[in-house]
């Protein structure tokens, strides 16, 4: 037992004298890295493929390892390169999001575009939500910004009119023909109404209380995963207005918040384009998010 304490001993000295700054920042670069791509899976299915991965890595690792199985360790070598091209295969959505989003942030930084939202579009969005609260209406209203969504504004009705809460709360009342679906907002312009949305295939769904969310929850939480848009949702059970980003859901909010929070994300002063104005939004949104239920 002695000798092994002291051969771990020698081994971690061994190590401990050979480290630079370089290794320093080497392992700092390296620990970085697995921890944005941890981060950007979280709540995903791919954290759980990784979870599936690595258990297999270790199981097989330890198993050809073993004098007594030559066969299986020479069907492990020469599978391997295989396995090397089918994880991108397996996280092919999670690495084109990532992409995407790397190709949105880059398209802003440089040309500091303003995305849709114009303010009596919001105050009459926020109009319509609030009464479509109190009376305990579903409703699912999605922004459409840098990312289009012709594919989903075809799979409805077209509409092509222009944005007030009268239309929206006649849209969305109970048994009308459009109540079911989503509304797409463009600018100033309802462009089509019950338009069919992705749901969502978020691990956080699996959790309390989201397991309990209905069909426009996850799509809302789906349209906000395959694109850049952003969803007001309106609970038909409880009359509580939500809004998603990014796959990011802020529930239970009120009106005043639900407006801050719309032209934190929709609303670059052109005073304020590029780098400096992005900053100040995402500043704006993280302080309207103080209180977000996850």
């Amino acid at each position: 037992m002695t000798d092994l304490l002291g051969n771990f001993i020698d081994n971690i000295l061994f190590v401990l004298q050979r480290i630079t700054w370089l290794s320093v920042i080497d392992l700092l670069l390296v620990t970085a890295i697995f921890f944005a791509v941890l981060k950007f899976l979280q709540d995903t299915q791919g954290i759980i493929l990784i979870r599936g991965a690595i258990l297999l890595i270790v199981i097989v690792a330890l198993m050809s390892s073993l004098e007594v199985l030559p066969a299986f360790s020479w069907m492990v070598r020469n599978t391997l390169p295989a396995l090397l091209i089918a994880i991108p295969v397996i996280f092919a959505p999670e690495i084109r999001r990532t992409l995407e989003r790397l190709g949105r942030a880059s398209s802003l930084v440089s040309t500091g575009q303003t995305v849709s939202g114009v303010p009596h579009v919001i105050k009459s969005v926020v109009k319509a939500c609030t009464r479509l609260s109190e009376r305990k209406h579903g409703a699912l209203i999605v922004f459409q910004r840098l990312d289009r969504l012709d594919e989903y504004v075809g799979s409805g009705v077209k509409l092509n009119a222009r944005v007030s809460p009268e239309v929206l709360l006649q849209i969305f009342y109970p048994n009308t023909p459009l109540h079911d679906g989503a509304v797409i907002i463009s600018n100033e312009t309802i462009l089509a109404a019950a338009c069919v949305l992705p749901l969502s295939s978020s691990g956080v769904l699996t959790e309390s209380p989201e397991r309990q969310m209905g069909l426009r929850h996850r799509a809302g939480l789906g349209i906000s995963e395959v694109s850049d848009a952003i969803a007001v949702v309106v609970s038909e059970e409880t009359g509580s207005i939500s809004i998603v980003d990014n796959g990011r859901m802020i529930r239970r909010i009120d009106p005043n918040r639900l407006e801050l929070i719309l032209k934190a994300l929709l609303q670059i002063p052109s005073a304020e384009k590029g780098v400096s104005g992005i900053l100040k939004k995402v500043l704006g949104v993280l302080r309207s998010r103080g209180e977000t239920n996850l």
